[in-house]
């Protein structure tokens, strides 16, 4: 037996999974949560780093109970996700300098027009990167902690993603790999290298603080022996490179080779395609991402999807079964009503200070099933936009494989097949970004034991299935509808973005 231990540290918990790979199945599970920092100013989104290591903690130790000292015993592997782009700044002795700015924050929206403006502009950036430098990325996040806290901008010496902060609490040394690495705006996602430029425009001191790029498949080192014991883990247990949660999570759907196209229905909402070359956006709304298995990743990205349901379901009292039958009693289209659901702002499109925009209340409409409809289409929609952006990109979908909280309501599945205009499939195991860290610590021990003819796409084959009862088939008749409504939301979108950065001023005034 040859067990994996795959960790997924997203925004709102850790989850870790225990994968047999001779059975070819999880056969433990765990979560832990964790929370944002309450009480920060509008667009401010922060976590301490401490919570992180102590939910993986708890969610490893939980895991190996759960599978007995035997079974632990032959964990050979351990693999980290974690959320995309935020920033963990260290001082010289590795400790945190301050809590960390998440991928959701979107208080850099000055520091990505001065970054952009000393890069030569919009698309000298997209020459130079392949990405655009916006606020969820993490090189603005490093230029504003030097331009609102000098101090601790000046005690800084490690810069670390999310997941590397992980990785370096489970094996002690700093390390990045290309694929969360190209999330970060300081990299050329063609050449696979930082990109000088970059960093010279945020400070010539960033250079240093960077650990060198590595290749995905090589190993962070083992487990560090004092973890070993407090897990009940054997020495040696070989740490993965890991990536961040979109590369994670393309391997758990098996998204390892061109033609596959995963959609995560998470906090935010990604889309995204497994390439053999980069695919660079020339009006930069798609991500032109490196993957975490040695390809790239086009991938677009929306802020908002559960938490918009959430807080519509919230605010009516419903549970989900009650928010299912109120959604279903709603004809498509919703008679109308269409939400611009940028709650947090959005970045695909970039309206980083966007906000949320109910448009069609009537009388008919203003009832409780019409925005709960209301609100699934309207984060599906903002999906599709992206989708479609994809689709002239020449990244087509024939079916698409969904992932998170919303892949678990049969009404919103057949919401998303309707929209996207193709079949959707919810997966066997849902923890796909978990999964993914497992099977890519798998493959990484195989590499390093000499069986170099291991491909990971023979072990997501063996692992990564669908769940043909999950899967819904779009209606034409729907279809056609829901492209009326997407050119709707287009629309109002469009028009109301030079209000967005007003209505943004008066709520950061309020009082």
């Amino acid at each position: 037996m040859a067990l994996y231990i795959g960790i997924d540290s997203g925004t709102q918990s850790t989850k870790a999974v225990v994968l047999d790979l001779e059975a070819g199945s999880v056969i433990a599970e765990s979560r832990a949560p964790h929370q944002l920092i309450a009480g920060l100013p509008v667009g401010h989104m922060e976590q301490h780093p401490a919570d992180w290591t102590a939910a993986m903690d708890t969610v490893i130790r939980s895991v190996v109970g759960k599978i007995g000292p035997a079974a632990a015993a032959t964990v050979r592997g351990i693999g980290v996700s974690g959320q995309q782009h935020g920033f963990v700044p260290l001082d010289a002795g590795g400790e945190v300098i301050r809590p960390a700015k998440l991928w959701c924050d979107t208080s850099t929206i000055e520091e990505c027009e001065l970054l952009t403006r000393k890069l030569g502009g919009a698309k000298s950036t997209l020459r130079k990167t392949g990405n655009l430098i916006l606020p969820g990325f993490t090189a603005p996040k490093i230029l504003w902690l030097k331009r609102h806290e000098p101090k601790h901008f000046k005690r800084l010496k490690h810069i670390l993603l999310p997941h590397d902060y992980l990785n370096f609490h489970l094996t002690g040394r700093m390390f990045m790999e290309y694929g969360d690495a190209s999330g970060t705006a300081l990299m050329d996602v063609r050449r696979r290298t930082w990109s000088k430029e970059v960093m010279s425009a945020i400070d010539k001191r960033v250079s240093d603080c960077l650990p060198e790029l590595s290749e995905s498949h090589l190993p962070v080192g083992p487990l560090r022996p004092q973890l070993a014991e407090t897990y009940g883990l054997p020495s040696g247990v070989v740490v993965s490179a890991g990536g961040g949660d979109n590369m994670m999570g393309a391997i758990g759907t098996g998204n390892v080779v061109p033609g596959v196209v995963t959609a995560s229905f998470g906090t935010s909402g990604t889309i995204y395609a497994h390439a053999a070359k980069p695919v660079i956006d020339p009006e930069g709304e798609i991500a032109a991402f490196c993957s975490s298995t040695g390809g790239w990743l086009p991938l677009l990205c929306t802020m908002n999807v559960t938490t918009v349901t959430e807080q519509m379901r919230a605010m009516f009292g419903f549970d989900h079964e009650q928010m299912a039958k109120a959604v279903d009693s709603v004809p498509a289209g919703s008679g109308g009503l269409v939400l611009v659901p940028y709650l947090a702002g959005e970045r695909t499109p970039n309206v980083p200070d966007g906000s949320g925009v109910l448009f069609g209340l009537n009388p008919k409409t203003f009832t409780s099933a019409h925005f709960a409809r209301a609100a699934m289409e309207g984060v599906t929609l903002g999906m599709n936009y992206g989708l479609r952006r994809l689709a002239k990109l020449g990244v087509k979908a024939k079916e698409i494989r969904i992932t998170g909280g919303g892949s678990k309501s049969a009404v919103w599945r057949q919401i998303m097949a309707d929209i996207f205009g193709v079949p959707v499939v919810a997966m066997v195991e849902d923890e796909g970004a978990a999964l993914g860290g497992a099977l890519q610590a798998a493959w990484c021990v195989a590499l390093q034991e000499g069986r170099r003819k291991t491909k990971l796409s023979d072990l997501t084959a063996r692992v990564v299935a669908v769940d043909e009862a999950s899967r819904c088939q779009p209606d034409a008749a729907r279809v056609s509808r829901y492209r009326e409504l997407q050119d709707l939301q287009d629309r109002v979108s469009s028009e109301l973005r030079a209000l967005f950065s007003l209505q943004r001023r008066f709520a950061l005034n309020e009082g």
